[in-house]
């Protein structure tokens, strides 16, 4: 099992949002992902990131988990959650 980076989370999420004008160096792994800041997705967003994540790692995503908005809050809050879900999985 490969362990899940902020460039390899990036690259997921531009492609599967098709953000042509975005490169992975332009998302900073701190930085807001929904919101009127950073990249400014949407719920829309978070659903395709969602199904993304549990096609590509097997992660199940439960939508009444209380933490769970905050997992997709930024890039490394992304690969804390793929990461979480990867050591479960051991």
């Amino acid at each position: 099992m490969t362990t899940t980076t902020a460039a390899d989370m990036k690259a997921l999420i531009i492609d599967v949002l098709n953000l042509e004008d975005v490169k992975p160096e332009d998302i900073s792994s701190d930085e807001e992902l929904f919101g009127n800041s950073g990249l400014a997705l949407d719920s829309i967003d978070a659903l395709e990131i969602g199904v993304a994540l549990q096609k590509r790692y097997g992660i199940k995503i439960d939508s009444e988990d209380k933490r769970l908005r905050s997992h997709f809050q930024t890039i490394n809050a992304l690969v804390a959650f793929v990461a979480q879900h990867e050591k479960q999985a051991q």
